[in-house]
C-alpha cells in the first residue's frame, strides 16, 4: 500500500468487509493465502503488523467511564509512546478531531459523533502507517458524516496516512 492512498472495500452488509479487516489486523486467522501489512505477514509478525496500524471497529469500543483523556492515557501506555511525547502528542490527535475541550469529559456524556471523532484519535495516536476504518460513519447524521470525513481528508494530509475503508455506502466508496 502506498502512503496516503484510500483503498476501500464496498459491498452490502455480509459481504466480508470486516472479516478482511479482522484478518488484515491480526484479529482473525486467513483459512487460506496470505497477507502482509508494512511488508509483515499477519500470521507470523502479528505484532509488528499491530504496531503498524491504526483500527477504528464497525462498534464502540470506548470505555465509557473514563474521559476521553483517560482512554487515549490507556491507550498511549498500550503503544509504548514514550511519557515524553505522549501529552503532546494526545494534545495534538485531540486538537484535530476537536475534542481538546472535552478532553476531562467522561465518555459517555459524548454524542455518536464525538464517539467516533474520539475513536479516529486513538487509531491515530501512535502514528500509524495505514488506518483501517470499518464503516467509520455508520450510524451518523449526514453533518456527522460529513465532517467525520473531513477529519479523515485532513489526517490523511497531514499524517500522511494511508487508509483502508470499509462502507457500504457508495458516495463514500
Amino acid at each position: 500500500m502506498k502512503q496516503r492512498l484510500f483503498h476501500t472495500a464496498f459491498g452490502p452488509n455480509g459481504a466480508g468487509k470486516t472479516t478482511t479487516i479482522n484478518i488484515l489486523c491480526t484479529l482473525s486467522k486467513p483459512t487460506s493465502g496470505r497477507a502482509f501489512i508494512n511488508g509483515f505477514d499477519v500470521v507470523r509478525q502479528q505484532s509488528q503488523v499491530r504496531q503498524s496500524i491504526g483500527l477504528v471497529f464497525q462498534d464502540p469500543s470506548l470505555d465509557e467511564q473514563l474521559s476521553g483523556l483517560q482512554n487515549l492515557c490507556f491507550h498511549a501506555m498500550v503503544y509504548n509512546i514514550p511519557a515524553s511525547v505522549r501529552e503532546q502528542r494526545i494534545e495534538q490527535v485531540l486538537t484535530m478531531v476537536e475534542l481538546w475541550d472535552r478532553r476531562n469529559s467522561q465518555v459517555r456524556t459524548f454524542s455518536g459523533g464525538m464517539k467516533r471523532r474520539l475513536e479516529i484519535a486513538r487509531g491515530l495516536l501512535h502514528y500509524p502507517k495505514v488506518l483501517f476504518l470499518d464503516e467509520p460513519t455508520l450510524g451518523l447524521d449526514p453533518q456527522t458524516r460529513h465532517r467525520t470525513w473531513e477529519y479523515i481528508l485532513e489526517m490523511r494530509e497531514r499524517e500522511g496516512t494511508t487508509i483502508f475503508l470499509t462502507t457500504h455506502y457508495m458516495d463514500e466508496a
